[in-house]
């Protein structure tokens, strides 16, 4: 596997969109032209974001070739799509928004980060970004656990990769004295739970196969990541349960600030 599955991703997407809903409803309209969706995926809610904040023109952002695919049947008058890395992505001051949402924890060094995405903002431009902070739940934790367990383990080099949120994803606060040292005018910053209900315990495996155990796909061939999905599944009904249906909270940090004019 060496790309993003669209249709996997798609999976829970109605639970997957409730956070860009509430980040949207931080963004103040009215003043925006040029905007870009960091991490825009498939591409539909970067149309969400044009249709929510009025923007003229908004850019989706991404690296993966497969999602750029599936996004290019979103294009329209205002709304196209680019190649690109978000960690190292800038601008020269002249955007009025930049969004990311679920794709900044991605990236390592959040601060350097949010400095580049802060210096593309025009004045009176807004950052509106979400981050998920989920990682010391049980299903993130079990994943590492099994990963480190051979055959994995040795077929992933010895160090398989981490939980991307545990290695990079800041704490509220600190993202709130970040927006401050950046010169943002106002903010706000908080952590919520998104209360999801899944189907059933083992859907928990569906959920992550989009995202968190990607970095594991990659990596492995199909057949020991088929294994590797089937030890997961039983170490994870094992300690939590076979729940029918399964409650799932999900916390997220949404962060949003304005720069002066």
């Amino acid at each position: 596997m060496s790309d993003w599955s669209p249709a996997q991703y798609r999976k829970f997407a109605e639970e997957r969109a409730q956070p860009i809903h509430d980040l949207l409803a931080l963004v103040e309209p009215g003043r925006i032209g040029r905007a870009v969706d960091l991490g825009c995926g498939p591409g539909e809610l970067t149309v969400v974001v044009a249709d929510r904040t009025g923007a003229s023109d908004i850019v989706g952002v991404d690296n993966s070739p497969a999602m750029l695919a599936s996004a290019a049947e979103h294009i329209r008058a205002g709304v196209s799509f680019a190649s690109g890395d978000l960690g190292v992505w800038t601008s020269k001051g002249d955007h009025d928004l930049v969004f990311a949402n679920a794709s900044l924890h991605w990236t390592a060094d959040h601060p350097a980060v949010l400095a580049r995405w802060t210096a593309a903002l025009a004045p009176g431009g807004q950052l509106a970004v979400q981050v998920p902070a989920n990682a010391y739940m049980p299903a993130h934790l079990l994943a590492d656990e099994v990963a480190r367990r051979e055959p994995y383990c040795s077929a992933m080099g010895g160090d398989p990769p981490p939980d991307p949120v545990a290695a990079n994803v800041l704490a509220p606060e600190e993202y709130a004295q970040l927006l401050y040292d950046l010169g943002f005018e106002r903010q706000h910053v908080r952590l919520q739970v998104y209360p999801h209900v899944l189907p059933s315990t083992r859907h928990v495996v569906e959920w992550l196969r989009g995202t968190a155990l990607t970095r594991f796909e990659k990596l492995l061939d199909p057949s020991l990541y088929t294994q590797f999905l089937a030890e997961y599944e039983g170490a994870l009904l094992q300690r939590v349960g076979d729940h029918t249906p399964y409650f799932f909270p999900f916390r997220r940090v949404l962060l949003w600030g304005t720069l002066p004019r």
